[in-house]
């Protein structure tokens, strides 16, 4: 039976899946008994003095440590994982019972970012079903780009149309461009029929195709990014104005835009120094204790994601040591292939559920709902950094207020939106602002990596705080994942880069991490997070080594009738129902499994290769940090292909190159080892490589057929 623990409040549930650890856990046990035997088997006979290739034997048996070494940290995220369930009908009534909280979307290029895509994510989070007055959108631009003012006040203008048509029909899909593509066609279906819905409805669509053509004609005329500019803050709707006797369904949210000062010659920070930016201005502002972060592809599905994620924070028994609540990340354009894994099932249904039965799991970038005390202290410190707070927070007396206000529901915000407030709020958006202070060390998010959530995140663990993972039947959030193979191996890229740096610096989660009484479990999975990506190396060995010996005929594995085959043997296929286990449990299928197979060797051997060659050139001072912002714009013959569940390797040239080599090898080793293998009757000793050489020629389909279509074409 599970365990259920509900809170005394019952805001929440938390279950404990008991059957899937008890079987997980037997399944470690029976694993790690035959990876024992087998390294057992590796170094017995490296260290006789029987006749074995030394090189390669010892490239094999470091390859398979390695391989173990992951696999450990791996068993962690199946200890205790948990499900978690909420009951917001439970929480205060009065909207002056709830706290207030600040919206965040950050955007950076109209060129890689369409702009009317990131407005949709502003008006379906100016459409959250919370208290208008309670809650405030910042949109930050660090592209500086007119055109995104532009849209941003054509948004305001177009949501006078949109939330009235949300709330009176209580409609559940809150983005208008996902609301009128096929997304919608079930809401839309269900009202067909009534006459005053579907004249509001195509009074609704009218507007918005006049906001979408308004938008475009700003985005013609000027989309630049500039890189040299001053800060600009502008209130574009001030919730303080809204009529007392105003009807519900008409109150919008407090939006602002934010550009934060840009120089050539100044650090720029870029995503952190952004959101670190937004701390400092919502402070000056709406001043709420909470924020939900959000991408700007990434737009709200279910209205009630704010207040499902108060059942947390507000519950007085976890929320004292609560710094976020983490949703999953949902793509809407996924297709039944998934060949590039856009979805991330085993992250979102297997490791964040087992990271959260241990203190909380890792934060995903997006779509988390974080208390602002945890980036300004520790747990039930919250004047830590006060006592000498221009030191640590800057010169703003102002910002400073804040912070000693944060909780007072009671704060009067009349006077908030200001001409000395809007001017203030400038200042602490300014380059200079943070020289000198605790930003981005101490305080806010932190600059020591570019993957500024994931990284912050860490540091809050090891600080004390805690996190949950809701996963709820609805998805709260839906974005917009990579189509083809250069933008996901380069998204990938990124994170390897970002997490093998800090991996091997003085944040070392099995040293930082456990001095500062970080539960084994969590450093364990941190570690997977940090080093996963170097199963490169032995992934990369174990596709040279065994195939190269394949092919002069040097035996690499036991005879398949000798004892000792029967580890190997082991190994394999326990993996391989573990995770077909995992794959059916979530909904996968066969084609699920296959997918996830092969795009984790293109990936280990592209992507997490030259993640970890440029984090050790960036460790030995040869390359400098780069963000590389992920493109968002959506190509038709892409879609097309993806939709069809074709690989494209266009712009991929760097990805192929060992990938290609890697291929090319493994099929001329498979051919002539195969020949010589018929040839000398040696198939008991050749069988393991024979098998590895055609399981990897299999996965390697789509690159051979990619190839010969490339050649075809010269």
């Amino acid at each position: 039976m599970a365990a259920v623990a509900a809170a005394p409040s019952l805001l929440h549930t938390c279950t404990v899946q008991q059957p899937r650890a008890i079987l997980s856990r037997i399944h470690t046990c029976f694993h790690f008994t035959a990876i024992l035997a087998l390294l057992y088997y590796r170094f017995s006979t490296l260290f006789s003095h029987g006749a074995v290739p030394r090189l390669s034997w010892t490239l094999v048996t470091v390859a398979e440590l390695i391989f173990t070494s992951i696999w450990v940290f791996t068993q962690a995220f199946r200890w205790r994982p948990v499900a978690r369930s909420v009951r917001p009908e439970n929480l205060p009534a009065r909207s002056e019972d709830l706290p207030g909280v600040d919206v965040f979307i950050c955007t950076a290029d109209p060129g890689k970012e369409p702009v009317v895509e990131v407005m949709n994510t502003v008006l379906s989070a100016l459409a959250l079903d919370y208290p208008p007055e309670k809650l405030a959108v910042y949109l930050s631009d660090d592209g500086g780009a007119a055109a995104t003012l532009c849209a941003v006040k054509e948004a305001r203008g177009f949501a006078r149309h949109w939330l009235p048509f949300l709330r009176r029909f209580a409609i559940k899909t809150m983005s208008p461009e996902a609301y009128f593509s096929s997304l919608g066609d079930e809401e839309r279906f269900l009202r067909v029929g009534d006459d005053e819905f579907m004249a509001e409805e195509l009074k609704v669509k009218s507007e918005y195709d006049v906001f979408k053509r308004n938008v475009e004609k700003a985005v013609s005329v000027d989309s630049s990014v500039k890189n040299d500019r001053p800060p600009y803050v502008e209130v574009i709707h001030d919730n303080t104005k809204n009529q007392e006797g105003e009807d519900e369904e008409n109150k919008m949210p407090l939006l602002v835009y934010v550009s934060r000062e840009r120089r050539p010659l100044r650090p720029h920070r870029f995503k952190a120094g952004a959101l670190n930016a937004l701390l400092r201005v919502s402070g000056l502002m709406s001043n709420a204790p909470y924020m939900v972060v959000l991408d700007c592809d990434m737009y709200c599905n279910d209205s009630s994601s704010a207040k499902q994620a108060m059942c947390f924070h507000l519950d007085p028994n976890i929320s004292t040591d609560l710094s976020y609540v983490q949703y999953p990340q949902i793509f809407y354009n996924v297709s039944k292939n998934d060949i590039y894994d856009g979805q991330a099932r085993s992250a979102y249904t297997t490791k964040y559920q087992g990271m959260d039965g241990i203190r909380g799991t890792i934060c995903a970038g997006t779509g988390y709902y974080l208390n602002k005390k945890a980036l300004f202290s520790r747990p039930n410190q919250e004047d830590e950094f006060l006592h000498e707070a221009e030191k640590h927070f800057g010169c703003s007396s102002m910002f400073i207020d804040s912070l000693k206000r944060l909780n007072d529901k009671n704060y009067d915000k009349r006077d908030i939106l200001s001409d000395s407030t809007i001017e203030e709020a400038k200042t602490v958006a300014s380059c200079t602002y943070e020289e000198n202070t605790a930003w981005g060390s101490q305080i806010g998010y932190s600059y020591e990596c570019l993957l500024e959530s994931s990284f912050t995140s860490y540091l809050l663990h090891c600080k004390g705080w805690r996190s949950v993972y809701l996963y709820p039947k609805r998805p709260c959030f839906l974005g917009c994942t990579t189509i083809d193979m250069k933008d996901a191996l380069v998204q990938l890229m990124k994170w390897a880069s970002g997490l093998v740096q800090v991996g091997f610096s003085k944040y070392n989660p099995l040293v930082y991490g456990i001095s500062n009484n970080m539960p084994i479990l969590q450093v364990l999975c941190y570690s997977y997070f940090m080093f996963s990506h170097l199963l490169s190396i032995p992934t990369l060995l174990y596709g040279i080594v065994p195939q190269l010996c394949f092919l002069t005929g040097t035996p690499l594995f036991p005879k398949v009738s000798s004892v000792w085959f029967a580890p190997f043997a082991i190994v394999f296929v326990s993996s391989l129902l573990q995770h077909v286990h995992e794959v059916f449990s979530t909904g996968g299928s066969i084609k699920t499994l296959w997918n996830e197979q092969r795009i984790w060797l293109i990936r280990s051997v592209t992507a997490c290769l030259f993640g970890c060659l440029d984090a050790l050139l960036k460790q030995v001072g040869v390359a400098k940090a780069n963000f590389r912002l992920t493109n968002k714009a959506i190509d038709k013959d892409k879609l097309r292909k993806y939709e069809m569940g074709k690989f494209d390797f266009q712009g991929a040239k760097m990805f192929m190159v060992p990938l290609t080599f890697l291929v090319v090898l493994n099929l001329v080793s498979f051919v002539f080892g195969m020949k010589r293998m018929i040839g000398e009757g040696n198939y008991g000793e050749m069988f393991g490589q024979c098998f590895l050489s055609s399981y990897g020629l299999a996965l390697s389909l789509p690159i051979l057929e990619g190839l010969i279509k490339k050649d075809k074409q010269k």
